[in-house]
């Protein structure tokens, strides 16, 4: 078992307050994050960014080891997480991820690919974390 840890940061309301992440790994230090840059574009971090990248890379790892357990080794696989945020009654929640992998695997057939990839979006540990609609666009090179 492992466990690692972020951290965040806030001063002020909602709209003018300022936030900070970081990360224990020290990959984020001091990232700066708020309402400008969750809801209206400006510049920052904000959560769904942050889910959409832990899951493309823990989806991509997944894949990687089911493939490796497949006797295939990918040369190179590229995997975008886009993650919804919508409002809901008096709040907001995730209410999809969508997940676009481009991979070269050398000897791999579309067909398997596609079911190795799948098996992957289910079984990565973000995946299954996530309370929310996963779909996937995987296109083997």
């Amino acid at each position: 078992m492992t466990t690692t840890s972020g951290s965040a940061k806030w001063q002020g309301g909602i709209k003018d307050g300022k936030g900070a992440i970081s990360t224990q790994s020290g990959a984020l230090k001091d990232y700066p994050y708020g309402f400008s840059s969750r809801f209206e574009g400006k510049p920052g971090s904000n959560p769904e960014e942050l889910i959409g990248a832990a899951h493309a890379a823990c989806f991509t790892m997944a894949l990687s080891l089911i493939l490796g357990e497949a006797k295939l080794t990918a040369e190179h696989m590229e995997t975008k997480a886009d993650v919804t945020l919508e409002k809901q009654g008096d709040g907001f929640a995730i209410t999809s991820v969508h997940l676009t992998l481009n991979a070269k695997i050398p000897g791999a057939e579309k067909a398997t690919f596609e079911e190795l990839a799948d098996k992957a979006k289910a079984g990565c540990p973000v995946s299954k974390l996530l309370n929310t609609k996963i779909t996937l666009d995987a296109t083997l090179q």
